[in-house]
C-alpha cells in the first residue's frame, strides 16, 4: 500500500469512527473496567489475609469508573489502602473521561453541522471555539485541580482542627472525599458515609459545592470561569442549567426537609438547624452525588419518591451527573408551557428552541422511562421488593446516583448483575444516544402529507 492510500484509509477510518463514536466510547469504558478490576484482584487491594472476590472487584470497578458509588461490599474495611487509592484513581479516571467525552462529542457534532449552524451552537455555549480540542481538556484540567485542591484543603484543616484526625490522615480523607464529591462518585472512607457529620457544615456545604460544581457541567463552568456576571450576558445552555439545577434544589430542600422534619430515624431528633442542613444535603445528593448524612432505609415513602424524581432528572450536561440531565427537564416544561398557552415556538430569554433539540430531548426522557420501567420490573422479580423500593434501587444505578434504600450488599447477586448492566448504560448510554441522533441528521428533500391523529 503506497503512502497516498495508506493517508486516505487512515482519513476513512477516522471518518467511520467520527460517524459512530458509540462503540469507542463503550470500549473504551469496558476497558477501564477491566483494567480496574484487574487491579482490585490483587491480594494487595484486599484487607486482611483473603483475596478480593471477581464479581467484588468488578462490581466496585464498575461503580468507580461509572462515579456511581453502589457498593457491594464496605469499602472501608473491604479494601486495603492501596484498595482505596485504586478506587479513588477509578472515580477520577471515570469522572474526567465523562466530562472530557461529553464534551469533545459536542465539539464532534458541531463540527458536523453547517457554518451557520456552528457558529449558534458556539454562541449559544459560549465557551470553546470550533473544534478547539485542546481548550477543552486543558480547562477540564485545571478546573479539576482548582476545585478539587481547594475541597480537600478545605475538609483535611476541618478534620485536622476540628475532629483531631492526624495531619496524614486528615490530607488523605479530604482528598478522597473531595475528589468523590467533585466527581459525584459516592465513595466514602467512612462506613456511613457523611452521617457522623449531618450537622457540621463545615463539612458537608464543602461536600455539596463540589458536588454542585461536578455536576453542572463542564460548558458551565468553563463560561462561569471567564465571566460570571452579568447574568443576562450567560448562553442559554448556562441559563437552562443553573435555573434547573437551582429550582430542583429548593424544590427538593422544601420537600425533604418537610417530609423528614418529625422522622426520629433520620431528622426528627436533630436540632433544627441540623434538619434543615440535613434536607439541603438530601437535596443535593441525588443529583449523582451518593454521598449521605442520613439512613435512607429509614426514609419515608414520600421522601423516596422525591428522590428518585431527583435522580431521575440528574445532573448537567457534559457533567459528571447522570440522569436525563437538568436541560431535558427544563426544554420538556417549555414545551409542555407552549403548548399549553398556544404558542407555536418553544421560546426562552429571547431565544427559540428548534425542534430536533426538542426531539432529541424526549427521546432521552422517553427511553429512559423505559429502561427504568423494564428494569425495576426486573428488580422486584429477582429481590421480592417492593415496588417504590425496586424503583429508587434501579434509578439509583442507572442514573449513577449511588443511593440505596436495601443496602446494596443485602441484595442477591442476581441483583448486583442488573445494577452492573444500569450503573454501565446509565453512564454512557444518554451521551452516546444524543450524539448518535446529532449525528444521524440529515437534511431530507421531501415531506409528506400532514396527519393528525387524535390524541388525548
Amino acid at each position: 500500500m503506497s503512502t497516498l492510500e495508506s493517508q486516505e484509509f487512515g482519513r476513512r477510518r477516522r471518518r467511520r469512527l467520527s460517524d459512530r463514536p458509540g462503540p469507542a466510547i463503550v470500549l473504551g469504558f469496558a476497558g477501564v473496567i477491566a483494567l480496574g478490576t484487574v487491579v482490585l484482584l490483587l491480594p494487595v487491594s484486599r484487607a486482611g489475609a483473603q483475596s478480593p472476590s471477581l464479581f467484588d472487584a468488578f462490581f466496585t470497578a464498575t461503580s468507580a469508573v461509572s462515579v456511581t458509588g453502589l457498593t457491594s461490599v464496605d469499602t472501608p474495611t473491604y479494601w486495603s489502602s492501596f484498595g482505596h487509592v485504586m478506587i479513588l484513581v477509578l472515580c477520577q479516571a471515570g469522572g474526567f473521561g465523562i466530562m472530557a467525552l461529553a464534551s469533545l462529542l459536542g465539539l464532534l457534532v458541531t463540527k458536523r453541522l453547517g457554518l451557520r449552524s456552528r457558529l449558534t451552537a458556539v454562541a449559544e455555549t459560549n465557551t470553546v471555539g470550533l473544534g478547539e480540542v485542546r481548550e477543552v481538556l486543558f480547562g477540564l484540567i485545571k478546573v479539576t485541580v482548582v476545585i478539587e485542591g481547594v475541597l480537600a484543603v478545605v475538609l483535611t484543616l476541618r478534620l485536622w482542627l476540628g475532629y483531631d484526625e492526624p495531619l496524614g490522615r486528615a490530607a488523605w480523607y479530604g482528598l478522597f472525599h473531595a475528589v468523590s464529591s467533585f466527581n459525584n462518585s459516592g465513595f466514602s472512607l467512612w462506613s456511613d458515609s457523611l452521617g457522623r457529620f449531618v450537622g457540621d457544615p463545615l463539612i458537608v456545604l464543602p461536600a455539596c459545592v463540589g458536588v454542585f460544581l461536578g455536576s453542572i457541567g463542564l460548558p458551565v463552568l468553563l463560561e462561569l470561569r471567564k465571566r460570571v456576571l452579568p447574568v443576562r450576558e450567560w448562553s442559554l445552555h448556562t441559563k437552562m442549567t443553573l435555573g434547573g439545577w437551582v429550582a430542583l434544589l429548593l424544590l427538593g430542600w422544601v420537600a425533604l426537609t418537610a417530609f423528614e422534619w418529625t422522622n426520629p430515624a433520620t431528622l426528627g431528633g436533630e436540632p433544627v438547624a441540623t434538619r434543615l442542613l440535613g434536607g439541603f444535603t438530601m437535596s443535593v445528593m441525588p443529583r449523582s452525588a451518593g454521598l449521605t448524612t442520613v439512613d435512607y432505609g429509614a426514609i419515608t415513602g414520600e421522601s423516596a419518591l422525591v428522590t428518585t424524581i431527583l435522580m431521575f432528572i440528574g445532573g448537567g450536561a457534559a457533567s459528571a451527573g447522570g440522569g436525563i440531565k437538568v436541560t431535558t427537564w427544563v426544554l420538556l416544561g417549555l414545551v409542555i408551557l407552549a403548548e399549553v398557552r398556544g404558542q407555536r415556538d418553544v421560546e426562552l430569554t429571547g431565544r427559540r428552541i428548534g425542534d430536533r433539540t426538542q426531539r432529541q430531548a424526549l427521546a432521552v426522557a422517553t427511553l429512559t422511562l423505559t429502561i427504568l420501567l423494564v428494569a425495576t420490573l426486573a428488580m422486584m422479580a429477582l429481590t421480592g421488593l417492593d415496588l417504590e423500593v425496586a424503583a429508587f434501587e434501579t434509578a439509583s444505578a442507572f442514573t449513577t446516583a449511588g443511593l440505596s434504600i436495601v443496602g446494596t450488599p443485602e441484595l442477591p447477586r442476581s441483583a448486583h448483575v442488573l445494577l452492573v448492566v444500569l450503573m454501565f448504560v446509565g453512564r454512557i448510554g444518554a451521551m452516546t444516544l444524543v450524539s448518535a441522533l446529532a449525528l444521524r441528521d440529515r437534511p431530507t428533500l421531501y415531506r409528506y402529507p400532514e396527519g393528525r391523529p387524535l390524541i388525548g
